[in-house]
């Protein structure tokens, strides 16, 4: 084995990813992330170090480990090769700027909602979402439109997976819910009404593929104040046009 070289093996690569998953996870020393993967303290710092090496990860004395750029020129690369990032980015720059509003385009990843692309708003408020976040499904406007086509079970088993307080979780809540997403369906699009985020609101639709299925959603999100119950239902139909463009520009030919 040559000097600062990881031990070989698929063993070894998958305890580097774990190393990068812990890190990503809140571990910022050597005894966190034994503790996390389970191995011995030297051969923890052992997989870190060479990831340090590669730049997968920072250390910083006294403040410890954390993911490095190598990383994020990744997390560029594959948000960039995306085929639905490179379809969508024009017609969603182009909304933004005729909406002034944040746009957000993301994919249902693991049970939630992954935010792949962010195009801020020209308005002077800020929305808290980062480009590879995810967010829970059932109250996100975006994770809503993912989940339409789903049917009923499916949507309550993504409700009961979300963030709620007690009084939200009641079977009255759920029930409500339930109904607007029946009502979203009916429509084609889904609305984030300050579920997600305190006084931010948002329209969202899906993206299909050349089979017709859901592979992506889009939303226009901005602060209450900008986002009226009367706006909202007047941004449903300009949603749903981008939202059919993008579709038929990844091969939907325009029938579910």
């Amino acid at each position: 084995m040559k000097k600062n070289e990881a031990p070989g093996g698929a063993q070894t690569l998958m305890r580097g990813l774990d190393v990068l998953q812990a890190v990503a996870a809140g571990a910022t020393d050597v005894a966190a992330l034994a503790a996390a993967l389970g191995t011995t303290r030297s051969t923890t710092h052992r997989l870190a170090s060479a990831l340090v090496e590669r730049r997968y990860l920072n250390f910083v004395p006294r403040e410890g480990y954390s993911l490095g750029p190598k990383l994020l020129e990744l997390g560029f690369r594959a948000q960039q090769d995306s085929p639905v990032v490179r379809v969508a980015r024009p017609h969603l720059a182009l909304l933004a700027e005729a909406c002034e509003d944040t746009v957000h385009l993301g994919v249902l990843d693991d049970g939630r909602a992954l935010y792949l692309d962010k195009i801020p708003g020209r308005r002077r408020i800020e929305i808290s979402s980062r480009v590879g976040e995810r967010h829970p499904v059932s109250s996100t406007g975006l994770g809503k439109a993912l989940i339409i086509d789903m049917t009923e079970p499916q949507w309550l088993a993504f409700y009961a997976q979300g963030d709620r307080t007690a009084d939200e979780a009641d079977e009255a809540a759920r029930d409500a819910w339930l109904g607007r997403m029946r009502d979203y369906a009916k429509r084609g699009i889904a609305f984030d009404l300050e579920e997600n985020e305190a006084r931010i609101r948002c329209v969202a639709g899906p993206i299909r593929d050349a089979t017709g299925a859901i592979v992506a959603a889009f939303s226009v999100s901005s602060a209450a104040q900008y986002m009226s119950d009367t706006r909202m239902d007047q941004l449903v139909g300009t949603v749903r046009d981008v939202a059919v463009a993008i579709s038929r520009a990844m091969g939907w030919a325009g029938r579910r």
